[in-house]
């Protein structure tokens, strides 16, 4: 996955981002100001970096500014729309206000990364391997027919493997918040991916809730 850089003065918030971030595959590194977060830069290579506004020292847009083009995500609890369009214009790749739900941190950090990250358009697991730029599944080499919908349910599972999601959560990020139908089409999309793919054992049920690909 990603090296990813957590700057983030409060040790829970950075603590808590880390936990979630590596739960999915990332390797992450936490600065806690913005000269540790320079220091760190200058150190390794770093595929994004997740950065606070409000920094002690240094403020983030400062910090940004010595990041020569490594993806940035501000991370803030400024709203207002001067702050966000400062962010914006400095070059920022998306900018996030706290409080934030987790879920939507992963999806933001994932929807950049496959932005900049050429060589990450792919997922393999147990002899399954996922191109996700061609939109292609593959089991032992065979190639598997999918559905857009089962694929895109089969992607939102990749993305937030080992975290536990929700049948609404399921259907909000896989078939849109407009999507009219019952939860119960997640049971049965759910159920045709375990099958074709072999995953009844990676797809776990999660007691009255919903399902948590295990990896």
């Amino acid at each position: 996955m990603a090296t990813i850089l957590i700057v983030e003065d409060e040790i829970p918030i950075n603590e808590l981002i880390k936990r979630n971030l590596q739960s999915v595959g990332h390797i992450c590194i936490s600065a806690f100001d913005g000269w540790a977060a320079i220091n760190e830069l200058r150190q390794q290579a770093i595929d994004l970096v997740l950065l606070d506004i409000m920094l002690p020292e240094m403020d983030g847009y400062e910090v940004f500014q010595q990041l020569r083009g490594t993806p940035t995500i501000f991370l803030t609890a400024r709203s207002s729309l001067t702050d966000k369009v400062k962010g914006l214009t400095l070059g920022a790749d998306d900018y996030l206000v706290k409080p934030f739900e987790m879920l939507e941190l992963l999806a933001r950090v994932d929807a950049l990364l496959r932005r900049t990250k050429k060589d990450d358009k792919g997922f393999k697991l147990d002899g399954i391997k996922i191109d996700f730029e061609s939109r292609q599944v593959y089991l032992h080499e065979h190639p598997v027919e999918c559905t857009p919908k089962e694929f895109d349910l089969l992607e939102v599972l990749v993305n937030n493997r080992n975290i536990a999601l929700s049948r609404d959560k399921l259907l909000e990020l896989a078939w849109g918040y407009d999507y009219l139908g019952d939860t119960r089409t997640v049971d049965v999309h759910i159920q045709k991916l375990r099958k074709k793919l072999n995953l009844e054992t990676r797809i776990k049920t999660v007691y009255k809730m919903g399902y948590r690909l295990e990896v």
